[in-house]
């Protein structure tokens, strides 16, 4: 039975709808209110506070950390500076993700983990022999994601920290209504924004100080429906629905490398030796396998299709994570796994991952969508991912 997280006795207050879906064994708000209309556009016009506790947090230390994180991650992280972020995935011998996160060096030998799924098993395997400890802080490390145009003004209002000089995917130490914090400048919207990291023991109070002040910046708690259509336009990945963990899948087709992913950037096969390192190195240049495009739907297509059958064109909603077929002619050529209607582009968009032959830009396809329980086809073009990237999301200082 999932339990509420550190931030529960707050946010059951405010959850209006009672709608709660659960995130690795803890109670998640799906939406606010009734319909997460408000919350998306607190997202992309003013600021969102999101609760992202349930994530699974490990701190990596002693003289082999750094050893070890290498042998781990495709990355190389001796590339990568104290107090600096980076996204990074982890593969199998076989060089196929296990699953995708973020590495904070908080020192010399000294990081912080996040992942998707427990990992604590896969890391000790790959520590034998090492002097490296490794801890589970999951439960003693809350955090909250704030995020939105207005969030760097929020967070310098309330925080003692130089928010207005940190830098993308940087780091910094504060204190905020008097608890230590850590304060990284990332975050799953695509869009300006921070996670916090607070000591699991003292989250309302840092809750209560943003919540107090959030008032003069437009400040509404967001759940995961919101959340869900701004990593779709901003071409995030999302863990068993755009691809599914090696550890997990039941057939090799389920199982993806990074290069099927757009991890491209992420695999240094220049370092050290590191897990699946051999495989990629045989991968690497192929351009066979699948890759993973955007796609952008033709609304006129869509309404034609509505109009045969006497209906008004109707917007999803919420994102969709039921993979459906695309299509080049009579072949098909992959699967659409993530599908929104983005309020700020007004496009229909998916995320999906097709064959490499069919993933040029410009690339025309079809995929699949069902009016009244027929399945029609219909209009879709491969487009460049993210779909929506704003310069103030980088900027530094940030841009509103």
């Amino acid at each position: 039975m999932p339990i509420g997280t550190a931030f529960h006795e707050r946010t059951f207050g405010l959850c209006q709808s009672l709608s709660y879906r659960e995130w690795s064994g803890y109670y998640t708000v799906s939406s606010y209110e009734t319909h997460h209309e408000h919350e998306y556009n607190a997202i992309r016009n003013a600021c969102a506070l999101i609760d992202i506790s349930p994530l699974f947090k490990y701190l990596i230390t002693g003289d082999d950390a750094t050893q070890f994180v290498n042998r781990v991650i495709t990355r190389d992280i001796k590339k990568v500076a104290i107090n600096q972020v980076i996204y990074c995935c982890w593969c199998d011998q076989d060089g196929k993700v296990i699953d995708d996160g973020t590495i904070t060096r908080l020192g010399e030998n000294t990081y912080r983990w996040t992942a998707a799924d427990p990992s604590l098993r896969w890391f000790r395997q790959n520590s034998i022999a090492m002097k490296v400890q490794i801890e589970d802080i999951s439960e003693s490390v809350s955090a909250l994601a704030l995020q939105g145009p207005t969030s760097a003004a929020l967070l310098a209002s309330v925080a003692e920290a130089d928010i207005a000089n940190l830098k993308y995917f940087r780091m910094t130490k504060g204190r905020i209504n008097g608890i230590d914090v850590d304060i990284s400048r990332t975050g799953y919207t695509g869009d300006l924004g921070y996670e916090i990291w607070i000591p699991w023991e003292h989250s309302l109070r840092v809750w209560d100080a943003l919540a107090t002040a959030g008032n003069a910046f437009d400040l509404h708690p967001v759940g995961m429906l919101a959340l869900d259509v701004a990593r779709i336009e901003a071409g995030l990945l999302l863990i068993e629905v755009d691809y599914f963990s090696s550890k997990k899948a039941l057939i090799d087709s389920q199982k993806y490398s990074p290069f099927e992913l757009g991890f491209d950037k992420m695999v240094h096969l220049d370092k050290e030796t590191f897990v699946g390192r051999e495989a990629l190195l045989k991968e690497k240049g192929s351009r066979t396998g699948r890759k993973l495009v955007g796609l952008e739907f033709d609304w006129t297509a869509v309404e034609k299709l509505y109009d045969r059958v006497g209906l008004p064109p109707q917007v999803p909603s919420a994102a969709s994570r039921v993979p459906v077929p695309v299509y080049r002619g009579n072949v098909q050529a992959g699967k659409a796994t993530s599908t929104t209607w983005s309020p700020i582009l007004k496009k229909m968009i998916a995320l999906a991952s097709v064959d490499a032959a069919h993933s040029a830009i410009g690339t025309e396809l079809q995929a699949e969508i069902t009016i009244e329980a027929v399945r029609y086809k219909t209009a879709v073009k491969v487009v460049q991912l993210p779909f929506f990237n704003p310069a103030r999301k980088s900027a530094v200082p940030p841009r509103l």
